[in-house]
């Protein structure tokens, strides 16, 4: 099953539309693992392909760098303060920010 997610997410995420929310919703809806276990592995799962991604884009000159700085000094300060803010919460709040995450990225 491993494989066929893998697959999965790689081809969507090879489509520039964030293979690792499939990735997160196939590994907690048909995996069996919970959802912080599916959102760890995730993150390991994130760095390959984030590399290919950026030499591809990088090689067809398809970064902009200077935007690219903004975007990720203030990502990591927002998740330094979710994680925050997430450490203190309770469990439900974890599952209630992915569904909303999930809403929020679907009306796109």
């Amino acid at each position: 099953m491993e494989i066929i997610f893998g697959l999965i997410a790689g081809i969507v995420s090879g489509l520039g539309m964030g293979g690792g929310t499939v990735l997160i919703f196939l590994l907690t809806l048909f995996g069996g693992l919970s959802q912080h276990f599916s959102q760890g592995t995730n993150l390991i799962f994130f760095i390959p392909t984030s590399i290919v991604a950026i030499y591809i884009n990088y090689k067809n000159k398809n970064i902009d760098f200077k935007c690219s700085l903004y975007v990720i000094l203030f990502g990591v300060l927002g998740s330094i303060i979710r994680w925050n803010f997430g450490n203190k919460s309770f469990f439900f709040f974890l599952k209630k920010d992915i569904c909303y995450l999930f809403d929020f990225y679907y009306i796109l």
